[in-house]
């Protein structure tokens, strides 16, 4: 089963570079974050004519999250059980969905945190806190689990492209990372680890300043498995050809292969 995660940074906008890429990469579960629409606005009937279902969480706004599956969907939970809210509205970061009857995923897009001592920094902390204690029964099971997103947290600072850039920023503090490794302490690993196949298998570059072309990137959309799913995972990578070209998101696909 190939399972993946894609910020996609309006699934209106990238429809048709994500049916494309679904089509090309042969993607049996896709974790989508950033969709921008409404369920209304979803394409469910495009999706469902290359064979997938989705389950979304989606308001319109700036966030959305969704799990495609072509093999099936069910027990699917929207929104982060006992998650924070922010200026009063349960915003809709996360989803989640037993696949295939194999594998259980979460869609995860983590809050920003948009400077140290903002208000939407102490949100975030709070909501990966309630992630955390939402997702460690799961963690601790023996079916295939996995937590995958849009952390906007690089977990070490081999992990930025020049972490001296990112000095009194967020997305590199240690509360944030701190937050990360509690995650993980449920029993979740990163199962995406360094160095793949090139030095630093970065997964989203900023749209300005040529960022791309001169590779200046954070790895922050991240793939955490239990030991059932790190057991079964055989291969993974970061499809950087995707971030490539007129349209695309600014994040690239991350793509876990499992034996399951």
């Amino acid at each position: 089963m190939r399972i993946a995660t894609w910020n996609i940074n309006s699934i209106t906008a990238r429809l048709p570079r994500l049916l494309g890429w679904l089509e090309s990469s042969g993607t049996d579960v896709l974790c989508v974050q950033e969709t921008k629409c409404t369920d209304e606005q979803f394409p469910y009937d495009e999706l469902r004519e290359l064979g997938y279902e989705a389950a979304v969480n989606a308001d319109g706004r700036w966030n959305g999250v969704a799990v495609l599956s072509r093999v099936g969907l069910a027990d699917v939970v929207k929104g982060l059980p006992e998650g924070p809210a922010y200026e009063g509205v349960q915003e809709p970061r996360a989803v989640s969905a037993t696949c295939g009857g194999a594998v259980r995923v979460w869609s995860v897009y983590v809050p920003n945190g948009r400077e140290i001592g903002h208000a939407h920094y102490a949100y975030k902390l709070l909501w990966l806190d309630a992630l955390r204690a939402a997702v460690a029964g799961s963690a601790a099971g023996d079916l295939p689990f996995a937590v995958l997103g849009d952390y906007n947290v690089a977990p070490a600072d081999e992990d930025v492209w020049d972490v001296s850039v990112f000095e009194g920023a967020t997305h590199v503090t240690a509360p944030e990372r701190d937050a990360l490794a509690a995650l993980r302490a449920t029993g979740l690993t990163d199962v995406v680890p360094r160095p793949l196949k090139y030095d630093h298998p970065y997964t989203y570059w900023d749209y300005r300043q040529l960022a791309f072309p001169k590779n200046r990137g954070m790895r922050i959309d991240l793939v955490y498995g239990n030991a059932a799913f790190a057991k079964a995972a055989s291969d993974a990578y970061v499809d950087r050809e995707e971030r490539k070209g007129k349209g695309a998101s600014d994040h690239a696909p991350v793509v876990v292969d499992l034996a399951v």
